[in-house]
């Protein structure tokens, strides 16, 4: 009998506390610093993780495969079309299967509580690679970034620009670990869940965006419409011809303000070229930075032997 093991899922930013979340950060820097001075590290050796693909992906996919690989692992790419939740297996069933097969799973798929549903039934580890409602480890790495362009994040002040969305909610979680303020402008119907904003303090909803982009330290928007969205394209169009971060809402930031997208962007809609080009866009860093925010969590997830001490610095392993 194959006994279910005890393990730790990532399926949103609160599924850490804030030390953990602290401790990913800096490890995620200290990964990339590796990797760049060539230091080959593979504590992951004969790992297997399982990725599963219900939403297509250009850096989700790129940086978990290549992270693995980097790590001594193997990645395994399953879309829908390759596995039996494609043909109406049931989610209980496919978890309990695939975790006896490999270490870790992550899924990029719609609804969130699918997600949920098939991590209560995975013996490892489970990732949220996306879903409608969380995007976590677009988190790590936008948080990665603006560590290492801005240095401390407590007591700072983010924009989220546009929906209410999967960002928006992580965006969120993360002001609620990490002690930074975050406004929220989003035009009346496009709000992010009460269920997310209600309980964090340091989080505050504008209408005009003008006005939520003074002072703050970092401006950060996504698409107008998201996959499965697109037939709302042309009202979400309208809904949100107020919210694109142009140079105009750039100058009411601070002066050294970053500007953040998740990708892929449509210039000339939620972002002006001249902002996402400009000297204040910190997007290409960001999307490399989801290879080595990702290759933390893998650590942090399928070996807690790197873990000693979370109110220290992590120890570099070579």
């Amino acid at each position: 009998m194959n006994k279910k093991r005890s393990c730790r899922h990532f399926l949103t930013l609160l599924d850490l506390n804030a030390s953990e979340l602290k401790w990913l950060l800096t490890r995620s820097k200290q990964l990339k610093t590796l990797r760049n001075a060539g230091v080959i590290y593979e504590p992951l050796r004969n790992r297997t993780l399982a990725m599963v693909f219900e939403k297509s992906s250009t850096r989700t996919r790129v940086s978990f495969e290549v992270g693995m690989t980097q790590l001594g692992g193997h990645a395994l790419f399953l879309s829908a079309r390759d596995t039996q939740l494609g043909r109406g297996e049931l989610i209980e069933d496919s978890a309990k299967v695939l975790s006896r097969m490999v270490d870790c799973i992550m899924i990029r798929t719609f609804e969130h509580r699918k997600l949920e549903r098939f991590a209560a039934n995975s013996s490892v580890p489970v990732i949220n690679g996306l879903t409608d409602w969380a995007h976590p480890c677009q988190l790590l790495a936008d948080l990665q970034t603006w560590q290492e362009h801005s240095g401390a994040i407590e007591g700072r002040t983010a924009l989220w620009v546009g929906d209410g969305n999967n960002m928006c909610h992580s965006y969120i979680h993360a002001a609620q670990l990490l002690n930074f303020n975050l406004r929220i402008a989003c035009p009346e119907g496009y709000e992010p869940d009460p269920q997310v904003l209600t309980p964090a303090k340091n989080c505050t909803l504008f209408r005009n965006p003008l006005e939520a982009a003074q002072g703050v330290d970092l401006i950060a928007t996504d698409v107008w419409a998201s996959m499965g969205q697109e037939q709302e394209q042309i009202a979400r169009r309208a809904a949100f011809a107020a919210y694109q971060v142009n140079n105009e809402m750039m100058s009411k930031a601070q002066p050294n303000a970053l500007f953040m997208h998740c990708l892929p962007a449509h210039r000339g809609e939620e972002v002006a070229a001249s902002v996402i080009d400009g000297n204040n866009s910190v997007v290409w860093d960001e999307a490399e930075n989801r290879l080595h925010s990702e290759k933390a969590l893998l650590e942090f997830l399928l070996c807690p032997e790197v873990i000693s001490n979370l109110d220290s610095e992590p120890k570099v392993i070579e």
